[in-house]
């Protein structure tokens, strides 16, 4: 018991100050499902959800040939809360690039999207923006 409680104290600095972008199935939100989305993005961490802003581009291959698009987001009801409809070619192999900011933090994340949807659960988490190589290693 003792070595639990250590490393629940000792990990809380980690994620103290933290910003992050959860994503979500959009079946679980009927203001989402409205705007058609495809994915549910919510702005969390010790900060002020409503300050953030979140953009997102699609990168991709589409016979042979890259393209990068950018997306739209749009906001949700729930504050830090965000939706994203297909905007991108249902061919090809892409990679949504989703950015997340507020006044003074920085977080983005990787997800790769295919013939079954988007792959939330290997969704790739970074405090610095991702390489060109780090996206394109996602999409050989």
């Amino acid at each position: 018991m003792r070595k639990t409680f250590l490393l629940a104290v000792l990990s809380a600095p980690l994620f103290a100050g933290g910003f992050f972008l959860q994503l979500g199935n959009p079946e679980a939100n009927p203001e989402a499902q409205k705007l058609h989305a495809v994915l549910v993005i919510k702005a969390t961490g010790c900060h002020d959800p409503a300050g953030a802003e979140v953009t997102a581009t699609a990168v991709g291959v589409v016979n042979g040939e890259r393209r990068t698009i950018p997306l739209r987001v749009m906001k949700l009801p729930e504050s830090g809360e965000f939706a994203l409809a297909q905007q991108w070619p249902r061919e090809g192999k892409w990679v949504i690039e989703i950015v997340g900011k507020n006044p003074s933090q920085f977080t983005n994340t990787l997800v790769t999207v295919g013939p079954g949807g988007i792959d939330r659960l290997h969704a790739r988490l970074a405090m610095k923006p991702f390489t060109p190589a780090e996206v394109e290693a996602l999409l050989d």
